[in-house]
Parts: C-alpha cells; sequence; structure tokens
C-alpha cells in the first residue's frame, strides 16, 4: 500500500476516527478492556505464523530495497518476539486500572471534598517504522490509538492492525457494530 497522496486529510481522518474510539474505551469497564487485551494475546499466538509469513514478506523487501542489519534486526519477527508481545499484554491486563483512581483527597473548610481522579487520556498518536512489537504495545496502552507503520506499507503490521480491530469489535459496547469475517 502507498503512502497517502495527502497526508494533513489521512491523518485527520485517522485522528477522527481514532477520537470516536477513545469515547467507547473510555466508558469500558475493566474486565471489558481486559478480554481485549487477552483476546489480542490469544489471537497473536494463534496467527504467529501468518504473522511471521507476512513479516518475512516485509523482510525481503526491506533486504532487496537495501535497509541496514540494524533495520532487519528490528523488524524481524520471531517466535519469541511474537510470545514477549503476547505476554506484554497479558502483564498488562493482570495490572490494575487505573482509571477511576482518587488520590490526593481533601477536605475543604466548606466540608467539599476535592481530590484527583484518573480519568482516560484518549488519543495518541505513534508513527514508528520497522518495530512491528510497537503495535502490540500501543494496544496495550488501553487507549484509542492510531498506529501508522512506515506508510502502512508493512504486510505483518496491516495483518496484526485487522486482527487487532476484529478484536475490540468482539468486546461488548452499548452501539451495534460490525462483525469480523
Amino acid at each position: 500500500m502507498n503512502a497517502p497522496s495527502d497526508i494533513k486529510s489521512y491523518m485527520l481522518k485517522v485522528g477522527q476516527r481514532a477520537r470516536l474510539a477513545a469515547r467507547e474505551v473510555a466508558r469500558a469497564d475493566t474486565n471489558t478492556k481486559n478480554r481485549a487485551l487477552i483476546a489480542a494475546s490469544k489471537a497473536l499466538r494463534r496467527d504467529a505464523k501468518k504473522l511471521i509469513s507476512e513479516n518475512a514478506a516485509d523482510v525481503l523487501s526491506a533486504r532487496t530495497g537495501g535497509k541496514d542489519a540494524a533495520f532487519i534486526d528490528r523488524l524481524t519477527l520471531t517466535d519469541k518476539s511474537i510470545d514477549a508481545m503476547a505476554e506484554g499484554l497479558e502483564q498488562v491486563a493482570r495490572l490494575p486500572d487505573p482509571v477511576g483512581q482518587i488520590s490526593e483527597l481533601h477536605r475543604q473548610p466548606s466540608g467539599i471534598k476535592v481530590g484527583r481522579m484518573r480519568v482516560p487520556l484518549g488519543v495518541i498518536g505513534i508513527i514508528y517504522e520497522s518495530r512491528p512489537n510497537v503495535t502490540a504495545d500501543a494496544f496495550a496502552s488501553r487507549r484509542a490509538t492510531p498506529a501508522s507503520c512506515a506508510a502502512d506499507r508493512s504486510r505483518c503490521a496491516r495483518t496484526w492492525r485487522s486482527r487487532r480491530a476484529c478484536t475490540m469489535a468482539s468486546a461488548p459496547r452499548s452501539s451495534p457494530r460490525p462483525r469480523c469475517r
């Protein structure tokens, strides 16, 4: 896939879609977010062979394109690196969800209680190249995260994003959504 010709309008569309998704993620309870993380972890392990196959095509393209050894090393996925990505998602699911936690609660002279409540951060944009693991890391943030990998030319990243989208679509939410194929 080639880079979009109008990067400004492309990024605006990606950001708008992410903002809509962020509202859904913000309303999701901890159990729903954790189930999505575990489902993504299972999907990574289940689809490891497909991801490695697509990644091999990316690596071949990078080699024939004259990329250096460090680039190739960062780009290359193995069973071990995919397992580490899946384990990272599972570790995040085991962490306490900070959303809704209240700290520094003080009673004012008027009797009102004032404190700090942790709320969802919203949208984070990540642009990266030759690091397939970043897609899983972004997903583990429990936020709506538009991620763009090397102008979307990475076969592996596209495969993972489509699997991730199906994982998120399978999580319960309040409004109807398209089903994954």
